[in-house]
């Protein structure tokens, strides 16, 4: 079995850097974002839920409204709950089944900005904290999304602190844009491996055991 380790970190914090330097390193990461969508849009019961809270309208064709979406949830915490009630859950399952699917790896990830909050970190073996000042944060959010301050802002108090986070994490990767990113990352795959190694003796001698 697969060590699971799940990445997660706040807005603008880099994150997917992170998982895109994971799969460079050969470590497949579940995407939870993306499949998230891709789910919401294809599984029959996340469908029927949201019709069955929203009506008809919540689907234009095989597309989600997302504007009707957002406007049943902004600003509303039970409205949010609610819905991920209906959607995360579906993304346990898949993510289940991806590593089910990817046996053949020591080592896999799963990337999502709130592995903490939406249960996942029960998922993982080790959660890996990427970690950056928050002004920092709202600047590179700003860039990348071409937002203004006061949005990146409002999504960023909608999450969990990182400093709260940050007691929840087994590993801190440090993406300030001074600390070099791989010698971090690869000392946390080096950490992983030797656990790799250790289960694997452990598995022998409960094995050998066994045969006496």
């Amino acid at each position: 079995m697969a060590i699971k380790i799940g990445i997660t970190g706040g807005i603008g914090s880099g994150k997917s850097l992170v998982s895109r330097l994971l799969e460079v390193m050969g470590i497949p990461v579940y995407i939870s974002d993306i499949e998230s969508k891709r789910l919401t849009n294809s599984d029959a019961l996340i469908r029927r839920e949201l019709i069955a809270l929203l009506g008809e309208e919540v689907y234009a064709g095989d597309e989600l409204n997302k504007p009707l979406l957002a406007s049943y949830i902004f600003g509303d915490p039970e409205h949010i709950r609610t819905v991920n009630s209906i959607i995360h859950p579906r993304v346990r399952d898949d993510f289940r089944q991806w590593v089910e699917r990817h046996t053949t790896y020591p080592v896999v990830g799963m990337e999502s900005a709130i592995l903490i909050e939406a249960g996942f970190a029960g998922e993982v073996d080790a959660v890996v904290l990427v970690y950056a000042p928050e002004e920092l944060r709202i600047m590179r959010a700003m860039q990348r999304d071409t937002a203004p301050r006061e949005l990146i802002e409002r999504r960023v108090r909608s999450q969990m602190s990182d400093e709260e986070k940050r007691t929840q994490a087994d590993f801190v990767i440090v993406n300030d844009g001074k600390t070099p990113l791989i010698p971090q990352v690869l000392e946390v795959i080096t950490s992983l491996s030797k656990n790799i190694a250790y289960l694997c003796l452990s598995e022998n001698r409960l094995h050998l055991g066994k045969n006496k």
